[in-house]
């Protein structure tokens, strides 16, 4: 369990608020070949069948489909370095999150309503309805009142957590590129 470190986390949501709206950067990309394992990539591929190729989302299923198979609503996860950066000073321990691809770009619910299209490199991503909430493994990582924080009204509202998203063009991304809200 990480200590919880002191800091004044609603602070930081001037932060979290400021991050570009239309036009972001990706600051991360990161694939999990296998539970609770993480490889940093520079480059990869989005696929609209399998997501981040490579990654595990397709195997791993989903409590959310009435087969147990993934759910393409959720094939692809997002996050603000904005707000990882107010939990978690060690960029080197953001890949602990659990999302593939790391943004500098606001996540909001009003700036980023579902079937919002983003592009990213020459992929384009779909901003998917169900919602991205942490855990308790995202507490055990960055502390409780981390997920307190992100679970808050004002977090939800702003996806402090993140989004979910499907792939609907497949294409390559590097990190550095921009991310185009369409």
């Amino acid at each position: 369990m990480v200590e919880a470190i002191p800091r004044d986390l609603e602070s930081r949501l001037i932060d979290v608020q400021a991050a570009p709206r239309d036009t972001g950067r990706l600051e991360l990309i990161v694939r999990r070949p296998a539970e609770d394992e993480r490889e940093v990539l520079t480059q990869a591929v989005l696929d609209p069948a399998s997501g981040l190729v490579g990654d595990t989302w397709a195997i791993r299923g989903s409590r959310m489909t009435a087969d147990g198979s993934a759910n393409p609503a959720t094939q692809i996860t997002l996050i603000s370095v904005r707000v990882l950066r107010a939990v978690e000073p060690d960029p080197g321990r953001w890949p602990l999150a659990g999302d593939q691809l790391y943004v500098d770009l606001d996540l909001s619910i009003e700036s980023l309503p579902a079937g919002s299209q983003l592009a990213i490199g020459s992929a384009v991503l779909e901003v998917s309805e169900p919602p991205h909430t942490g855990c308790a493994k995202f507490s055990a990582r960055f502390g409780s009142d981390a997920l307190r924080w992100i679970n808050s009204p004002v977090g939800r509202a702003h996806r402090m957590r993140g989004l979910n998203a499907r792939v609907v063009v497949g294409g390559t991304i590097r990190t550095g590129d921009a991310i185009r809200c369409l």
